[in-house]
């Protein structure tokens, strides 16, 4: 009976047993494993997109800060520069609605490769954007000049990107000079780089000024302006920009012409009048009707130049 091995029939069935339990619990921990992880990253997206919201608006509201101290009372033009880490589309929303309409501005700004999405608008009832539909870059340039019409109405802010050259060809000496002067590297008056966008000034071209019939043609649109302020604006303005902050820029004129009138009304009161109250009422109605640029006619800038003159002239000046 020694060395007499005995036949088990449960132990093959066991270890049979064994190896296959093994797999489906190491199975079982990887798709938990793996479950676990896809919440977590799900989660660090959502902090992420969340993060990405907060910060697109925060920086919104520090470039409409930004935009403060170009409003000044001078003549001459203001320029400054925004530096942001990551390429950003800064988004321009003009409407009309309210007394004074509204701008507002959006930002998105480029991580691992795409594009943040956020409906969050910042908005301001007193400022004055022009720029194309959205500017895109990690450098931007901000100028500014005041727009009188003819007492000051607002400042009016041009922003551009670096990546946007824009050469002017064969411009008036105050546009050379005072584009000159701005030192802004994205804006030519010589030497042009090859790609850059031209502004011509006689010829055709990408961008077209008449100064004779006073319009900026681009892209089959025609926008109107008075002086170079509006020039300025519409050259770096896709049209709906420009008509709509245009149309804005008349409606605070509107306010600001039945200020002029109290004043007149308060000043003549006590013995000086600007006999200006009756220029001033058919200008307000004229600021009215201007819905577009093409109703910038002559009618409107005679009356507007009229007015500065009767006022300059006057020992009661109402501004």
């Amino acid at each position: 009976m020694k060395n007499r091995k005995f036949f088990n029939p449960s132990s093959g069935a066991e270890k049979r047993k064994g190896a296959v339990e093994m797999p489906f619990a190491w199975l079982f921990s990887l798709i938990v494993g793996a479950f676990i992880l896809f919440l977590a990253i799900f989660a660090v997206v959502k902090i992420m997109q969340t993060e990405n919201v907060a910060i697109d608006a925060a920086t919104a509201k520090e470039v409409g800060v930004l935009l403060n101290p170009l409003e000044t009372g001078f003549e001459a033009a203001k320029t400054t520069s925004l530096i942001l880490p990551k390429d950003t589309r800064i988004y321009n929303r003009c409407t009309k609605d309210e007394t004074f309409g509204r701008q507002t501005i959006r930002l998105s700004q480029k991580n691992f490769g795409k594009w943040s999405d956020t409906d969050v608008n910042v908005g301001f009832s007193n400022k004055y954007l022009f720029s194309n539909n959205y500017t895109e870059g990690k450098k931007f340039f901000i100028f500014s000049k005041p727009f009188e019409f003819p007492f000051k109405i607002a400042d009016v802010i041009y922003i551009t990107s670096a990546n946007d050259k824009y050469c002017f060809e064969n411009s008036p000496a105050d546009v050379s000079d005072e584009l000159s002067n701005l030192g802004q590297e994205n804006i030519f008056i010589k030497d042009c780089p090859a790609n850059s966008v031209r502004v011509c000034f006689s010829g055709n071209c990408e961008i077209r000024v008449n100064l004779e019939s006073k319009y900026v043609e681009k892209r089959d649109s025609k926008m109107y302006f008075t002086d170079n302020t509006l020039m300025y604006a519409a050259i770096f303005s896709d049209s709906d920009t420009y008509e709509c902050q245009l149309k804005r820029l008349m409606q605070r004129g509107e306010e600001l012409t039945s200020l002029y009138i109290e004043k007149s009304n308060i000043i003549a009161a006590k013995g000086c009048s600007s006999n200006l109250g009756n220029d001033l009422s058919v200008l307000s109605s004229q600021f009215n009707v201007v819905d577009s640029s093409v109703n910038l006619n002559s009618a409107v800038v005679d009356a507007v130049q009229n007015i500065g003159v009767e006022n300059g002239a006057s020992n009661c000046k109402l501004w």
